[in-house]
């Protein structure tokens, strides 16, 4: 075996049993060619020059390593299925390392748990909502506020000057009780005092107009900044999640990414604009009103507010356990959604199987695990806050009997306890307010860390800042190129393959030995995990992405059309096409007649996914739609798949002529559609097996040469 590449004390993974399955805290490093597990039990050492094969094994409830020696095999190591993603790709790191290409980079998603709280994350999520820096998240929203920063400081004027006339009127009722109501020996006849009487009513009614005007005034600037505001976050969170590589929105379900474009920044716009400037004006009358009382009456102050800190210890606690509770609810609806998106994307085969019952089972369980969660963390709520609400009101009742007893003892008047009675029910009001600040801010700050999170993430697909813009001749090369999709399994292994412009190359093998994989390469949808991807001499990265695939054409195997005319379909390619280019299109494609045929011709208006046509005119579009936008490479996976065998025939003419002068690289479990290649390349178990003409492969009698001959063999049963 050769030498292997040295490493020094890098951490590689963590296990959590032993072989007995007893609980103990595990970590294993690299040192130079050693693999050193430390744990409280002891030490042990592998090394792994004397390893051929290592593997991840999963078991009922636990999971391990294996590697295969000499001396046969042996299990290294071992964890429970909450390490089981860190195995997996530490058993992938280990075989890179013995295969001498190093031990690589860990898969970042491989760690499921929080490590600072122990909680679950959420599926392709990274980070905890619950240990995130709240207050980084609020500064992080300031930019997206800054646009819309007149029309919200408008706002604020606004709650300050409601604040500021609702301290008015308690005083103008203490004067109009004292001076007029109870007041003995005054002549009602008197028009000074009739006047003075109006005066103070219509002051009254003036408060109450001056309020609800400022309080339009306040709803017109937020409906302003709150619709431009929700607009860009939309915005900002579509843009982030279109520029993720096709592994990163893979990892989430499409309800997961639809709820956090349309839930969570409509929860993010309600706590900007509403709940943090009603929380401004809340503690601006609590605030005012806290100093008049102890102006008033220190003593009388201090017995009202005696139950605030029990409300802050409640809010407090409230706090730090609704993360986990709101944590849980927000993925249940997102699971929801998810339900939902695939019974109505899928609606034909639900139809066709006749699964509307489980269909709809399945959705009411995800309907029913959302309910339960939403009822228990209400449930919490209605339970907690009526207890908190009493011990205000202790508060209160405490008032009323001093002032009453003060009353009763004349020292002072029934207009000055109806002002402290107004500013303790102006204390207790933004209490009881700020009581379901615990619950709005968890849910606030929940959907922040989704939000940011998404627009954090890193594309792993990414073009260099001196990437290369312009023409591509078509030569492809892969050099020992390695790639898998997950953190345990390569699909692809060692593979070397070039390909030369104007080249018909059919690349062949049973499903699932990385043909489609190749294809997936060429179109930069993911990067190599070893090796290089050459076109025309320069690493396939140094490509601009949107460079590259203006001059690929792609025919995928399952064909997608969207809501639209059959010309939006077409001209999808190229958008500033003429509608001569896209009828060329359509006649290369063998797909004018049909279309033609239609009720509106070109303008026939398709049903979403495509439904109301055939898969192989469904299929002819998508081959008109690749043929238009006349590319250097020209991809074709499967791509007559779904088309008689006449309509084949003329596909297969237009693409021979459009192959020409062009790199075309097919897919085709049919072989006999790929005889006219010029080079076929036979994969198996991820790896080039052979390579060569139709005849050539014919005559070595290989792996190509028994598929041709087995379907030839099931052709003449049919």
């Amino acid at each position: 075996m050769n030498a292997l590449p040295l490493v020094f004390f890098m951490t590689l993974l963590k296990f959590n049993l032993d072989f007995n399955n007893n609980r103990i805290n595990g970590i294993g490093t690299m040192e130079g060619n050693t693999l050193c597990l430390h744990s409280e039990k002891g030490d042990t050492f592998y090394d792994m020059t004397e390893f051929t094969e290592i593997r991840y094994i999963p078991y009922f409830g636990c999971c391990a390593i294996e590697g295969t020696s000499r001396d046969g095999v042996t299990e290294i190591c071992r964890g429970d299925m909450s390490v089981s993603a860190e195995l997996q790709s530490a058993a992938k790191r280990l075989t890179s390392f013995i295969e001498g290409r190093g031990v690589g980079e860990a898969d970042p998603y491989s760690k499921r748990y929080c490590e600072k709280c122990g909680r679950r994350f959420a599926p392709g999520s990274v980070s905890c909502p619950h240990c995130v820096d709240k207050t980084l998240l609020l500064r992080r929203l300031l930019p997206f506020v800054k646009p819309y920063i007149l029309p919200i400081l408008l706002s604020l004027l606004a709650v300050f000057a409601i604040s500021a006339v609702s301290m008015i009127a308690p005083g103008i009722s203490r004067t109009l009780i004292n001076d007029y109501i109870t007041a003995e020996g005054i002549n009602t006849s008197e028009s000074k005092v009739f006047y003075g009487f109006i005066t103070l009513v219509l002051a009254m009614a003036g408060t109450g107009i001056l309020s609800a005007l400022l309080s339009v005034l306040r709803s017109a600037l937020v409906v302003k900044a709150s619709t431009g505001l929700l607009t860009d976050l939309r915005k900002t969170v579509y843009q982030a999640i279109q520029k993720l590589s096709l592994a990163g929105v893979s990892r989430r379900t499409a309800g997961e990414l639809i709820n956090r474009v349309t839930e969570d920044t409509q929860v993010l716009r309600d706590v900007l604009v509403n709940d943090l400037p009603a929380l401004v004006q809340q503690v601006l009358i609590f605030a005012a009103v806290t100093v008049i009382l102890l102006v008033m009456n220190p003593m009388l102050a201090l017995v009202i507010l005696l139950p605030v800190p029990f409300m802050l210890i409640v809010f407090r606690v409230l706090m730090k356990y609704t993360h986990r509770l709101y944590g849980a609810q927000w993925q249940a609806n997102s699971e929801g959604g998810t339900a939902l998106h695939d019974i109505f994307s899928g609606i034909r085969v639900v139809k066709v199987f006749g699964a509307e019952e489980y269909e709809k089972k399945r959705f009411e369980k995800a309907a029913r695990k959302f309910r339960d969660i939403s009822v228990r963390n209400e449930l919490i709520w209605n339970l907690t806050m009526p207890v908190a609400d009493f011990v205000l009101s202790l508060g209160n009742y405490a008032a009323i009997y001093i002032l009453g007893s003060m009353l009763l003892g004349n020292e002072i008047g029934l207009g000055d306890m109806a002002l402290v009675l107004s500013y303790v029910s102006m204390i207790y009001g933004p209490l009881r307010w700020m009581s379901n600040m615990p619950r709005r801010l968890t849910r606030a700050f929940t959907s922040m860390s989704k939000v940011f999170e998404i627009i954090d993430e890193e594309p792993e697909i990414a073009d260099k800042e001196d990437c290369i813009e312009g023409d591509i001749e078509g030569n492809i090369s892969f050099k020992n190129a390695y790639f898998g999709y997950n953190s345990y399994e390569n699909v692809l292994k060692d593979v070397s393959v070039d390909i030369s412009k104007g080249e018909m190359v059919g690349i062949v093998g049973r499903s699932g030995v990385g043909k489609s994989t190749m294809i997936n390469l060429i179109m930069r949808l993911y990067d190599l995990t070893g090796g290089t991807l050459t076109i025309d001499g320069k690493d396939i990265k140094d490509y601009s992405q949107h460079s590259l695939r203006s001059h690929i054409g792609v025919v995928l195997q399952e064909t997608y059309l969207f809501r639209g005319t059959v010309y939006d379909n077409i001209a999808y390619a190229k958008p500033d096409c003429t509608a001569e280019e896209v009828i060329n299109a359509a006649k290369l494609a063998n797909a004018h007649n049909f279309i033609m045929r239609l009720p509106d011709g070109y303008n026939t208006y398709i049903s979403e996914r495509g439904s109301s046509l055939s898969g192989g005119e469904k299929q002819r579009i998508a081959i008109a739609r690749a043929v238009l936008r006349d590319p250097k490479i020209l991809i074709l996976d499967e791509a007559t798949a779904s088309l008689d065998t006449e309509t084949e025939k003329m596909v297969q003419d237009a693409v021979q002529a459009l192959s020409k002068n062009r790199t075309t690289i097919a897919i085709a479990h049919r072989l006999s559609t790929l005889r006219n290649s010029t080079k076929l390349v036979v994969l198996e178990k991820g790896t080039v097996e052979e390579i060569g003409t139709h005849e050539e492969l014919m005559k070595s009698g290989g792996r190509y040469s028994k598929l041709v001959l087995a379907q030839r063999k099931m052709s003449k049963m049919q």
